[in-house]
């Protein structure tokens, strides 16, 4: 005859399979509505925010007070020919009455405080051309909004910036519109007929104006490629290319050159500027120019936003006019940054609409025109620069 049970067991048993049952249930996802619908709106507008493409969309006509520039012609931090309000440029009303509006999201309008805040303890540091210089600029009136006490600051070799007390933050910008090291050497006996002499480019050394500020900025936002154009550097005063201190030969052209500067430099940013830093790379700010270029009696007079339709027609290089260049930069440029940590700024398709956002002839000084001829370049201020900052303020909160 078999044992007999102890009278507890089969309750123990019982027991058991219940908690086993109650474990295993609650290991199953949870299918309440309101929590299914809590976890998809977080992660939808998560999305939303992080994954926002502000670089393609376009502009719309808003007269609202929001459109209202956040800084006037008072601002100490202006330059002078680009201060379209100082200089009475026409239309300029009308000119920052037009809103970029991402294609499938909001670009927010930066918080000056918000912003700074962000950045407290902080140093953003901008190195190119003028163009840079141009955004800079935008960036330091908007900014001082928030601390009126901001202070000019020209020091590590910066061309120019500001210093934010109340939070800590430096923002400048370091003048080299090559970005390599480059210097005019005088007509020599084994140069060509015609030439006065040279400007040595040594493609492997940067700037000294940049060189030393690698451990300085906590942000950085690099541009090049204004300058290299047969205006600036004609057959007379050519860029020659020299590597370890030896010209290259057979010499190289001037967009060939600019490859393997592009090349070197994206090295060094990589090799000697920390993990750490966040690195932006702007892309090509349109030159509007027609009827000429900026020396041969060029002009950019014009009312209105170009239409999306005209933009291949002014700047596609096939179309061989006087503002094709920044497209084929730009290509070069994307190619080199590929599999680096350097972030794109790509802030030439919404800026090839802004045909009527320019200095033009409004340059504040009398004989300006008459001397450099029109500028279909810079942007006036406040303008177009303001939207770059929006952008630039958007992806820095997206970042940190």
């Amino acid at each position: 005859m078999p044992p007999k049970l102890p009278p507890a067991l089969p309750f123990l048993i019982l027991l058991s399979f219940l908690f086993f049952y109650l474990y295993s249930t609650s290991l199953l996802p949870h299918s309440s509505p309101s929590s299914s619908t809590t976890t998809t709106t977080t992660t939808t507008t998560k999305t939303r925010t992080t994954s926002c493409n502000f670089f393609k969309g376009n502009w719309i006509l808003d007269r609202t007070k929001s459109a209202k520039p956040l800084y006037d012609e008072s601002c100490p931090f202006h330059r002078n020919a680009w201060n379209c309000l100082r200089n009475h440029r026409e239309n300029i009303g009308l000119i920052n009455s037009w809103r970029w509006v991402p294609k499938d999201c909001e670009l927010p309008k930066i918080d000056p405080e918000r912003f700074l805040e962000l950045m407290r303890n902080r140093n953003i540091g901008l190195v190119g051309d003028s163009l840079n210089e141009n955004f800079l600029v935008s960036f330091l009136c908007i900014l001082r909004v928030a601390d009126g006490s901001a202070k000019k600051w020209k020091r590590k070799g910066a061309w120019r910036g500001a210093y934010f007390p109340k939070f800590n933050v430096t923002v400048s910008y370091h003048r080299a519109v090559l970005l390599a090291k480059y210097e005019w050497q005088p007509k020599q006996p084994t140069m060509n007929d015609g030439q006065k002499g040279i400007y040595r480019v040594d493609v492997d050394i940067p700037a000294e104006d940049w060189a030393t500020i690698t451990d300085y900025y906590d942000v950085l936002i690099f541009n090049t490629g204004h300058w290299w154009g047969y205006d600036k550097f004609p057959k007379e005063t050519p860029l020659v290319f020299y590597r370890a201190g030896q010209p290259i030969l057979p010499p190289l052209g001037l967009f060939d050159g600019f490859k393997v500067v592009l090349e070197s430099m994206v090295s060094y940013i990589e090799r000697e500027i920390p993990r750490k830093t966040l690195k932006f790379w702007r892309l090509q700010s349109p030159r509007h120019f027609y009827g000429g270029d900026w020396n041969q009696n060029g002009s950019c007079l014009l009312n209105e936003p170009l239409k999306e339709h005209e933009l291949d027609l002014w700047f596609d290089p096939s179309n061989n006019g006087v503002n094709k260049e920044a497209r084929k930069i730009n290509h070069m440029i994307e190619e080199t940054l590929q599999g680096t940590d350097i972030r794109l700024l790509d802030l030439t398709h919404l800026s090839e609409f802004r045909a009527d956002a320019h200095p033009a002839i409004w340059l504040g000084k009398k004989d300006a025109v008459a001397i450099w001829g029109q500028d279909c370049m810079h942007w006036c201020l406040p303008g177009v620069p303001d939207t770059w900052v929006d952008i630039f303020s958007g992806l820095m909160h997206n970042s940190m």
